[in-house]
């Protein structure tokens, strides 16, 4: 798996962590790390650099995300999504709005993998609709 990949699985599951407990965000990348170190073994520096600047960005820019994701999600209010697709959603629209050195269809791919990773059935496609609507408000199609 690449850095990036495992970088962004790890700043999910750190925002899923600070959404359920309280803490500080190094606390809940460090449980993230451990939590996966039996499978990959020593964490990829470059990997934890990435989950580290996701989850510091998507922290400092939460107010302007969830902004933008209610104000293109249709009949959904934040609050009524479930943890994992408001995160990775945050992840998204962070990547889009501000990671201007990532592409919009590798955010989206990225993104819509998560999804069938860590989500529903319905997951993927939700986030793809909702995320591709975030991109062309925000002049990245």
């Amino acid at each position: 798996m690449g850095a990036r990949r495992m970088g962004r699985e790890r700043a999910l599951q750190a925002l899923y962590q600070l959404e359920v407990s309280q803490g500080t965000a190094e606390d809940a990348l460090q449980a993230a790390w451990s939590a996966g170190a039996e499978e990959s073994g020593k964490p990829d520096p470059e990997a934890q650099r990435f989950a580290r600047d996701l989850v510091e960005g998507v922290r400092t820019h939460r107010a302007e995300i969830d902004t933008l994701i209610e104000e293109h999600s249709h009949n959904w209010r934040l609050d009524r999504m479930s943890r994992i697709d408001r995160n990775i959603l945050r992840l998204g629209v962070y990547e889009l709005k501000c990671r201007a050195d990532i592409p919009r269809r590798v955010t989206l791919n990225e993104m819509i993998e998560l999804g069938k990773a860590f989500g529903t059935e319905e997951s993927s496609s939700f986030i793809n609709g909702l995320l591709d609507r975030v991109a062309v408000a925000l002049e990245k199609a």
